[in-house]
């Protein structure tokens, strides 16, 4: 269960233009609150109906009285603009807008609402008053559209909820030679998310200072349910669990204003000397409760990890975009099996932090080949490189995405929705053969050509759509896909 999310609660607020007839927009409003119903959606009715900015005043108060932490402007007919636009000014919350379609060609007189029109002049106004207000792509339909928008509107008002209320936390600086997960943080701050840099010795020192906490045996024994017997080192679960409970703890205590947490540690290549054991494992436990740790102090990829829970309600990953799949591999288990090229697969690996329930079912905490090579003594049994989580990653559908921030200080953003093909890696950690339509095109012409760094964030199912409303709600201006063979990128070469 995600417990770093935001619940969203959702309001209905039904405007009326003076000279339409007001029970007009009310009646249309009780149908979309019964159609969200059917869809098992709960949304507070607001009973005051806005036609002035006196009952804007009203309603704004009423919906907040009630909880509402996201709002629904509906235009049950045309509408007033300048009241409906000052309701987003006026509450707190993401808001969409959307307005009622006209129900039958037999009631054309009294019946016509004109909403269709309303909403263009609700759209000028929203941009007169620099406000932003989530409007569906076509935003115009009967109760059940309206409640099918509405379904659509709940995870872009979680996620911006979450942002609104995050604190990213960092320790340490960035490995030598990993420059490609430093970014500027202005950027965190212009779509009003915090960040508490810290050294990796405060983090040495709290850890410490968890040496005997009462609540260690209770942790390993929740991990030694979550393994399995022979999937783990029994002798490393205390330090492990002490690990965890110091973040917990941090978290805690220092989000201060803040409702949720999300962090970037330095995880290489001092940590696993320092602390006695690899940190990707209680990385993973965390990520799968909504808590993004990120590796590598990478902040926009622990910043990208917690929109995606946002988005989808459930727990994702972060991966590096590694290497390229073997031709004989492809040859033997993937060509004319599945409908991909060679160029449209990779493999995204990390070392060991992607969830446990990502994982195929053969999953088992081991250790850091790479770091173990370089940090013990060749040909002794591993030590403190042990603490990776390692199985190849189970099939599904995936989005893969990242939000960054440029050296220039600008946002931008790319998605890609793909899946994880059942096929064995042969390989070491937390890996998956990844299929993404016309991937060498997008790596070639996004990844590398806008400089994005090797880190993306992973997404378990389909949600392209949301994310890239989520971006502009943002502001983000840059929003790059893996395009289709007929719609050539900017820098593509016409004639290669």
């Amino acid at each position: 269960m995600l417990t770093n999310i935001p619940n969203v609660k959702l309001g209905i607020i039904a405007v009326s233009r003076d000279c339409f007839i007001i029970s007009l927009s009310e009646r249309r409003r009780a149908a979309v609150v019964e159609a969200c119903g059917k869809r098992g959606l709960e949304v507070y009715e607001c009973k005051t109906t806005v036609e002035n900015e006196l009952d804007m005043l009203k309603a704004v108060g009423e919906v907040k009285a009630a909880g509402c932490n996201a709002l629904v402007v509906f235009l049950g007919n045309f509408g007033p603009e300048t009241p409906e636009t000052l309701i987003a000014k006026n509450f707190s919350g993401p808001c969409m807008f959307v307005a009622a379609a006209e129900e039958t060609g037999e009631d054309m007189i009294d019946g016509r609402g004109d909403a269709y029109c309303g909403m263009l002049n609700c759209s000028y106004n929203l941009g007169l008053r620099h406000l932003k207000g989530w409007i569906p792509e076509y935003p115009v339909g009967t109760a059940d559209e309206v409640a099918g928008m509405i379904e659509e509107f709940v995870p872009i008002a979680r996620t911006l909820i979450g942002l609104s209320g995050l604190k990213i936390i960092s320790f340490g600086p960035r490995p030598q030679d990993f420059f490609a997960c430093n970014a500027p943080i202005r950027g965190l701050y212009e779509i009003g998310v915090e960040i508490e840099e810290n050294s990796e010795l405060d983090l040495l020192v709290a850890y410490k200072a968890h040496e005997n906490d009462p609540r260690i045996p209770e942790v390993c024994e929740d991990m030694a349910r979550e393994m399995g017997e022979g999937r783990y080192y029994p002798e490393m679960s205390r330090r492990m669990a002490q690990f965890e409970l110091t973040l917990l703890d941090w978290a805690a205590e220092h989000k201060g204003s803040r409702e949720y947490v999300a962090f970037a540690d330095k995880c290489w290549p001092a940590f696993p000397k320092a602390f006695g054991f690899e940190p990707c494992y209680v990385n993973s436990r965390l990520v799968s409760r909504g808590i993004p740790v990120s590796c590598e102090v990478d902040i926009y990829g622990a910043l990208s990890e917690y929109i995606g829970m946002c988005v989808s309600g459930d727990t994702v990953t972060l991966l590096d975009i590694n290497n390229s799949v073997p031709a004989d591999l492809y040859e033997k288990e993937i060509k004319g099996k599945f409908d991909y090229s060679l160029t449209d697969t990779f493999m995204g690996f990390h070392c060991g932090n992607t969830p446990a329930c990502k994982l195929c079912a053969d999953r088992a905490i081991k250790y850091q080949l790479i770091q173990h090579r370089t940090l013990e003594p060749a040909g002794s049994e591993p030590d403190f490189t042990r603490g990776t989580l390692e199985a190849d990653i189970a099939p599904s559908e995936i989005t893969f995405y990242r939000l960054q921030c440029d050296s220039e200080g600008v946002l931008r953003s790319y998605i890609a929705e793909g899946e994880v093909l059942p096929v064995a890696t042969r390989s070491f950690g937390g890996i998956g053969i990844f299929a993404i339509h016309e991937m060498g095109r997008f790596y070639r012409h996004v990844l590398i050509a806008k400089r994005y760094p090797h880190h993306g964030a992973v997404a378990f199912g389909h949600y392209g759509k949301a994310l890239f409303e989520v971006m502009k709600m943002l502001g983000v201006k840059d929003v790059a896909y893996n395009q289709p063979k007929g719609l050539p990128y900017p820098d593509e070469n016409p004639f290669a």
